[in-house]
């Protein structure tokens, strides 16, 4: 199913042979049961998305889709600052975006709904890791370049970002992209996500930086009142 792309909506038995190594009568075994249960669909030459899909791309809508009003929130946000918005949440040894609005501007940062980034640096990491076991964060200093020594670096970030109540960061996973996060509260004071303003880093100097934290405070804390829902959230 991987091999499906925008770029290849079509792929034959040979294709698939080939890129998978399996036995030919192995890949036509699979395929037959795809397209039995409505996820491939028989064409001239090859075989393509089947309309069983639909069926699991609604229920992921579903799923992963924010209530209407924080989906508002992170609009009305992002048409103030003109910087792109972003929520994540934490998935193991990474974060994961559950939501984005662009920024209008034509040089932005966009990343895409379902993408996973690295914990071991960046302004979202620093709050998500509030609450996180010294264990989660020895695999993570372990997953970064820098080694298991990370560690201590991650904990001095995470406790000047729990003092601040807002965290930023500065070209630390890609040079000229800036960032500024602050925490979504559950319901027992528990972080559940990340909400950020994230952008080239020319446009991110000290004073703005400051009067971006405070806006994703005040925004962040009356999601965090409405109560935040999302299946990946832990209930609090």
């Amino acid at each position: 199913m991987s091999l499906l792309s925008e770029e290849r909506p079509v792929i034959s038995i040979r294709e698939i042979v080939d890129a998978t190594g399996l036995a030919k009568t192995t890949v036509i075994r699979i395929v037959q049961t795809l397209e039995q249960n409505g996820l491939l669909w028989a064409a001239p030459n090859g075989y393509l998305p089947g309309p069983g899909l639909w069926r699991w791309a609604h229920l992921a809508r579903s799923s992963w889709e924010l209530p209407p009003e924080t989906r508002a929130f992170m609009r009305d946000l992002g048409a103030r600052r003109r910087e792109t918005v972003n929520l994540y949440m934490l998935r193991d040894i990474y974060r994961v975006c559950v939501a984005q609005q662009e920024s209008p501007q034509p040089l932005r940062h966009v990343v895409h709904i379902g993408d996973e980034l690295p914990l071991w640096a960046g302004a979202s990491s620093k709050v998500l890791l509030r609450d996180a076991p010294e264990a989660l964060l020895r695999r993570i200093a372990v997953s970064s370049p820098y080694g298991e020594g990370h560690v201590h670096r991650l904990k001095e970030w995470i406790d000047e970002a729990a003092h601040r109540g807002w965290a930023a960061s500065h070209g630390e996973r890609e040079n000229g992209l800036s960032a500024v996060a602050v925490p979504v509260l559950g319901r027992s004071g528990t972080v559940v996500a990340a909400l950020s303003l994230s952008g080239p880093t020319v446009r991110f100097p000290d004073d703005v930086v400051e009067r971006f934290a405070e806006d994703l405070k005040q925004v962040a804390k009356e999601m965090s009142e409405r109560g935040f829902d999302h299946p990946l959230s832990p209930t609090h």
